[in-house]
């Protein structure tokens, strides 16, 4: 083959070597010019049918054109490679100098109600009360009955109250609709002879219990949810009386609300578990965008009470004539939108991950009486 050719072949692919913008593109020119059909390739095949003078000529060549490609396309690749890794290594760069990310104690919140719980649950501890639960699930006779509500009460109705469907005996239980059957059932279990192993000596007379947890009531709006939560307080002694009940209340206020003073105003009113009933109004200053508790010359209803009524003590399984007491009932959602400023309940259901930063707690600031509860 004549020697121009060579060059010109030579040319082309060295063009198309350099030209190669990729280790993708650069083996399409390899397999194009060194492959087994490839143009070099191409020219050794005919080596055989060459005279031996003409071969002695050619075959060096030939050859050392093969080679020489061979070079440019090994030279061509470890440049590719290595631009290669300098873009991956660009592309996937990490500063070490930036801070390292909070640590999920850090960056986790506790809900404005749980946190309210925990607050509650530490002021009546304090006080000497035990923590008291039951179901959520209950029957009419807990739920109602048992305390003091006559058949055909409106809160027995389906718009007060979610019943589920009947069961075979012909019942429907419901979804309770306050905490209050915790005072039957903790009543019922002080009552029993010989009183349960596992029950704590504040459950048996005198019982001085708080019930917190999660109640359920046809009910929607800016201050009312389907499910809510509630804490009830139960006291029953021989000697117990509404003054008793007054300086619980006002010492619960004062430490709640971390203030030094609070005044409280009694109102007559009806339940059917309590005899007389009183609905609490707190003392309050209403002038600004939020309202403060201790101060001012405004009045708050917070909660309600009474003297537990005598048919709740005897259907407890109780003497009346020997026991009395006293009990009250409040919403913890609200008394935790009071402390913290929060204007609707329904946004405590929505689960922005923004309003729980800025209400929400850190999650190892447990509230403690000595170190204050919500600081």
């Amino acid at each position: 083959m004549p020697t121009a050719d060579l060059d010109t072949l030579k040319a082309e692919i060295t063009t198309a070597i350099n030209a190669a913008s990729n280790e993708q593109a650069l083996d399409a020119v390899r397999v194009g010019a060194l492959g087994k059909k490839g143009s070099v390739s191409a020219l050794l095949a005919t080596l055989g049918k060459m005279t031996p003078e003409e071969r002695k000529t050619a075959g060096p060549a030939i050859n050392g054109l093969k080679n020489e490609l061979a070079g440019l396309i090994d030279a061509k690749s470890a440049e590719l490679k290595t631009k290669a890794l300098e873009a991956r290594l660009a592309a996937e760069r990490v500063d070490v100098t930036l801070p390292v990310r909070p640590a999920a104690t850090a960056r986790g919140r506790i809900h404005p109600v749980s946190q309210a719980l925990d607050e509650i649950t530490a002021i009546f501890s304090d006080m000497g009360f035990s923590i008291a639960e039951g179901p959520d699930i209950e029957t009419d006779y807990y739920n109602f009955t048992a305390l003091n509500f006559p058949e055909g009460h409106p809160a027995r109705e389906m718009h007060d109250t979610f019943f589920f469907n009947e069961g075979p005996d012909g019942t429907r239980k419901l979804l309770r609709t306050h905490t209050s059957p915790v005072q039957i059932r903790t009543m019922q279990q002080a009552n029993e002879k010989p009183p349960a192993a596992w029950m704590t000596p504040s459950q048996t007379p005198p019982i001085r219990i708080i019930a917190p947890g999660r109640t359920y009531r046809c009910d929607s709006d800016q201050t009312h949810t389907p499910m809510f939560h509630q804490v009830e307080g139960l006291v029953i002694d021989k000697t117990s009386h509404i003054g008793q009940l007054r300086w619980i209340l006002e010492e619960f206020f004062k430490a709640y609300f971390e203030v030094d003073e609070v005044k409280t105003r009694f109102r007559p009113s009806f339940f059917p578990f309590t005899e007389p009933s009183m609905e609490v109004d707190v003392q309050c200053d209403r002038s600004g965008s939020e309202i403060k508790i201790g101060e001012g010359s405004d009045w708050l209803e917070i909660l309600g009470c009474g003297m537990v009524h005598p048919n709740v003590i005897r259907m407890a399984g109780l003497d009346p004539d020997e026991y009395q007491g006293f009990a009250w009932g409040m919403g913890i959602d609200r008394i935790a939108m009071l402390k913290y400023g929060m204007p609707d309940l329904r946004a405590y259901f929505d689960a922005d991950q923004r309003w729980l930063d800025h209400y929400g707690f850190r999650p190892l600031d447990l509230p403690t009486l000595f170190g204050g509860l919500s600081s």
